[in-house]
């Protein structure tokens, strides 16, 4: 077989992007892996608590069920993209924007303003940066699912001025104007091929506002034409590798490839089924049930009665269910998104209090010198770790700032309002 010159070049010069991995893992100290985690500003992309303090979850009290609790996030995490989850349920009778507004104020009343002393609220890259400088968590959001904004520009404008600095352009359902991974093979859903012309005129109005546009749930062609639209690089909030797992809610190393050469980040996911190729095939039988009970007890207004449901169903799935993933798949996935997408275009987007099974042995914020430690134990230095940890997000937030100040000052105007969503 042939090989040619010019092929050879292209892997050699490609390597060079890559940290230079150990053959054998080195020693390294507690002291060493505590101080890199503490300068890193670690950046988590992705964190659904929002879910529960709407429902009167005190952030301050510890949580045995969950990830999130302010104990547990103090001293290593830098800052915290607070998910504004809006259900598909909130479609119906046009409840989405509702919605959508009591999860905001939930992350500005029942996060921020309640904890002034450990929490403030950021909407740059510099105020993550300045937080850190002060020993706070910076408190960011970012809306997951476009169907929060029900086909208004408008509301997409209000959302950004609220704060909100990136939205995920689905959920598990698609929506009036992207489709999503989540139903792409069900027949019974009308789908668009991708972005309909409203919604790549949703994707640019988010570049020319400096709102990051985030791919993850998005079925496949909705990736490729939300990276083909963007003038700004775009990021996948909380998804994994689907080389390493074969999960649709994954990226293939193409995508990966392409959004790294966008400029973009994606960011891993902690849910065991992203990780974990074993526990989403012993999962897959278990799934259509649990989603149906999770969406029956989406349905209960109590919310006393909601979080005891809730309870007992992780209960269940942790009675009945695989066994987690560990701590060394997260540092697969990892090493896999590094190799493929280069050191510069890798993140962490928890999902945290989001998904149902995270590795134990990183169920936490306190638990990150784990895997500070691993990194190095794998050969990764310092300095990857930092751009793992936050850095890589930090440019790219730069990177869409910048945009949208350059398409602001050229004049570029809003996308016709009267856009159609179809």
């Amino acid at each position: 077989m042939l090989i040619s010159t010019r092929s050879t070049t292209l892997v050699v010069l490609a390597s060079l992007t890559l940290p230079l991995i150990a053959q054998h893992p080195r020693k390294v100290t507690q002291a060493e892996v505590d101080r890199i985690t503490r300068d890193a500003i670690l950046i988590d992309t992705h964190n659904d608590v929002p879910s529960r303090t709407v429902d009167g979850y005190d952030i301050a009290t510890h949580n045995d069920k969950g990830q999130t609790d302010l104990s547990r996030m103090k001293g290593f995490l830098g800052a915290e993209f607070f998910a504004v989850y809006v259900g598909a349920e909130y479609v119906k009778d046009n409840h989405s924007a509702n919605r959508t507004l009591q999860m905001i104020d939930t992350v500005k009343t029942d996060v921020i303003a309640a904890h002034p002393n450990d929490f403030v609220f950021a909407t740059t890259a510099d105020d993550i940066v300045r937080a850190h400088n002060e020993h706070k968590i910076a408190a960011l959001m970012g809306i997951e699912g476009g169907h929060a904004i029900e086909d208004s520009l408008r509301l997409l404008r209000d959302y950004y001025t609220l704060g909100v600095r990136y939205m995920t352009l689905t959920h598990f359902n698609t929506n009036s104007w992207a489709d999503s991974q989540g139903d792409i093979d069900n027949p019974k859903v009308v789908h668009h091929n991708g972005l309909t012309p409203f919604g790549k005129d949703v994707v640019r109005e988010m570049n020319r506002l400096g709102m990051m546009v985030d791919i993850s749930h998005t079925a496949d062609k909705t990736f490729w034409d939300a990276l083909e639209t963007s003038s700004a690089p775009v990021i996948a909030s909380h998804s994994g590798c689907r080389a390493v797992t074969n999960y649709t809610r994954n990226m293939t190393d193409d995508m990966i490839r392409a959004l790294a050469a966008k400029g973009g980040v994606m960011q891993i996911n902690f849910g065991c089924e992203f990780l974990s190729q074993r526990y989403f095939d012993e999962l897959k039988p278990l799934q259509a049930k649990r989603r149906e009970a999770y969406n029956q007890i989406q349905q209960i207004a109590d919310p006393v009665a909601k979080e005891e449901a809730l309870e007992k169903l992780r209960a269940e799935m942790a009675a009945e269910g695989p066994k987690p993933a560990t701590l060394a798949d997260v540092v697969a996935q990892i090493d896999h998104a590094v190799k493929v997408g280069g050191i510069d275009h890798v993140g962490i987007g928890t999902d945290f209090d989001g998904v149902g099974c995270v590795p134990p042995d990183l169920d936490s914020y306190s638990k990150f010198p784990a895997l500070t430690r691993a990194l190095l134990e794998k050969g990764y230095s310092a300095e990857d770790i930092k751009k793992i940890y936050g850095g890589n997000l930090l440019r790219v937030m730069r990177a869409v700032e910048q945009e949208a100040r350059r398409e602001q000052a050229a004049g570029v105007k809003p996308p016709a309002i009267n856009s159609p969503a179809k």
